[in-house]
């Protein structure tokens, strides 16, 4: 079966800064695809290229079998970004069942999706009296009622307490058994480890494309954390001596 993503020689400039310097990479379909990197790598704007909001200089970006961004996709891709996105003078029930009428889902639907992000408590709530990290969670449940095939989540734990944290990352993976497809970044490296696959870029670039083992084969040591380091100064090395090389 196919990549749910493919992206090939992405460039994408802001003003005079180039964020992304010709990113090649793949999603697999129904897996769990962390993209890792610290603040400031170009996480968000990969991912807002992979659902065409996104001004790109060169490349291409592949979604479905689609160019991203085609008005066809628009109902099989959940995009979940770091900004609250939902109604604050709508209940968190409200909004959900608001974005399930959009995707013609009905009511049970929007109650199911509040439920499994943890909100069923809150769920009569207005979005403007919740904290941040339950906004974040309210903004979820409305990405996902419409059971994308594609959900793309921008940094979806941030704020979020050690068991919901879990509780989030175990539905993750309940979607992807059912063949959902999801791309999950985050800055926070112990998350690496429940992925099933990892993307990790530093300044633009793309440091590796692996499962978690075998990051940890190829560098030699057990902790995700230090494996990353391993990569990065080991890419750092090559473009110093790539350098030199050229002058």
């Amino acid at each position: 079966m196919e990549d749910a993503v493919v992206v090939r020689d992405l460039v994408v400039d802001r003003g005079r800064r180039r964020v992304l310097q010709g990113i090649s990479c793949a999603v697999p379909r129904g897996a769990v695809t962390g993209l890792l990197g610290p603040s400031g790598s170009g996480k968000t704007t990969l991912m807002r290229a992979l659902v065409g909001v996104q001004t790109v200089r060169s490349g291409t970006v592949t979604v479905l079998g689609r160019p991203a961004g085609a008005p066809e996709l628009r109902r099989r891709v959940g995009y979940l970004t770091q900004a609250s996105s939902i109604y604050a003078d709508l209940t968190v029930r409200e909004n959900a069942r608001y974005f399930a009428a959009l995707h013609g889902r009905g009511h049970a639907e929007a109650d199911r999706a509040v439920a499994d992000v943890g909100l069923a408590d809150a769920a009569g709530q207005l979005v403007g009296t919740l904290s941040g990290g339950q906004r974040s969670r309210a903004s979820l449940a409305c990405a996902l009622v419409g059971d994308p095939e594609l959900v793309v989540l921008d940094e979806p734990t941030v704020g979020q307490d050690p068991v919901l944290r879990a509780d989030l990352w175990a539905r993750f993976h309940e979607m992807a058994a059912a063949g959902t497809t999801l791309l999950v970044s985050s800055h926070v490296m112990d998350e690496a480890a429940r992925c099933d696959r990892l993307l990790l870029i530093r300044e633009g670039r793309l440091i590796a494309d692996d499962t978690p083992d075998a990051v940890r084969a190829a560098t030699g040591v057990n902790d995700l954390e230090e494996a990353f380091l391993r990569l990065i100064r080991a890419s750092e090395a090559g473009q110093r001596h790539a350098g030199r090389e050229a002058s």
